[in-house]
């Protein structure tokens, strides 16, 4: 026996003012070496509405960190047609390392292509990562509802790439399933390729965080296919995530950020990133000791505490909820289940 949050479904609005309510974080952005041409920027990928479906890549400057502006209003540059041979999508530009990065903030700084963010569609940020690895158990909080011991080690796994799907795309439920439930976390963008990646080296080997919905089908995780979380956790559509990615230079620390997930406005998760047990350095030197980290692969930090299976009775998420997942400082994903 499960119950729903079924308060009136609200009206979806459009994807770029999800953000609004992006908390401000007072702080000054950490200052760059000499020639970093690294920018505290928010990266995004978009479709103009003209029919031709063709992916763009858009670019913000951020005037401090987690600055309370939201990252999806105002104009973007439009690094696309800036950049045609790297700005074709996001892991392109990434894999084109320090001269992309070094073009990017050329095209910023001439003043052309801009365009008013209103008026394009926004997509996943990201699109055919090689790899979204999962860290489950990874919240202090998220341990205690389950009366779990702290893992001695990060407990990995991963989500298939058809799984990947936008900031305000429809989650189709899938008939297989009768416990669908939410998880909103931190996803970490890697941005330059590594393997045996030490701590103390890892940051260098991030591009920036986007928010992401590891949604899991409970009865596929936990209960068939021999307990694996593989089929449970891959559906189609199963992880919604954007809207941008935010540069480690535009946020004064990842693991100070509140982080909620909301079903039909009603708040059921809501804590903060420094209940993380294995943070970014951590999950990047333990992955790597394993494969190969590659620009534009996706590491889920994992889930707070608040998850519909662990209440009583249980929250499953049914047709017609919208869900919101929010964290500080980089914005908020809104999808409906349909």
């Amino acid at each position: 026996m499960y119950r729903s949050v079924n308060s009136v479904r609200p009206v979806l609005k459009p994807v770029f003012e999800l953000c609004a309510r992006a908390c401000s974080v007072s702080g000054a952005a950490p200052p760059r070496a000499p020639g970093d041409s690294r920018l505290p920027l928010r990266l995004l990928q978009f479709q103009n509405y003209d029919g031709t479906g063709q992916l763009r890549v858009g670019a913000q400057v951020v005037e401090g960190p987690n600055s309370s502006a939201s990252p999806i209003q105002g104009e973007v540059v439009d690094i696309t047609a800036a950049l045609p041979n790297v700005g074709r999508d996001v892991k392109r530009l990434l894999e084109s390392g320090e001269v992309g990065q070094h073009a990017v903030r050329q095209a910023i700084e001439s003043g052309k292509h801009r365009l008013d963010v209103a008026n394009v569609r926004l997509c996943a940020p990201i699109t055919k990562p090689d790899k979204i690895i999962c860290v489950g158990l990874n919240y202090q909080d998220h341990c205690a509802e389950f009366n779990l011991p702290v893992p001695e080690e990060p407990t990995i796994f991963s989500k298939l790439a058809n799984a990947l799907a936008g900031p305000a795309d429809d989650i189709v439920m899938p008939k297989e399933t009768e416990e669908l439930d939410f998880e909103a976390e931190l996803a970490i963008v890697i941005g330059r390729k590594g393997r045996h990646i030490p701590a103390s080296e890892a940051l260098a080997h991030v591009a920036g965080y986007t928010v992401a919905h590891d949604v899991s089908a409970r009865d596929w995780q936990l209960k068939k296919n021999s307990g694996q979380w593989l089929l449970g956790k891959s559906f189609d559509g199963f992880c919604p995530i954007g809207p941008v990615i935010v540069t480690p230079q535009a946020l004064s620390d990842p693991h100070k950020l509140g982080i909620r997930c909301r079903v039909n406005n009603v708040t059921l998760q809501n804590s903060n990133t420094d209940q993380l047990i294995y943070k970014t350095s951590d999950i990047i030197e333990f992955v790597s000791r394993f494969i190969t980290l590659a620009p534009g692969d996706l590491l889920l930090t994992g889930t707070p505490s608040g998850i519909g299976a662990t209440r009583r009775p249980p929250v499953f998420l049914q047709k017609g909820d919208v869900v919101e997942c929010e964290i500080d400082g980089i914005g908020c994903i809104k999808n409906a289940i349909v």
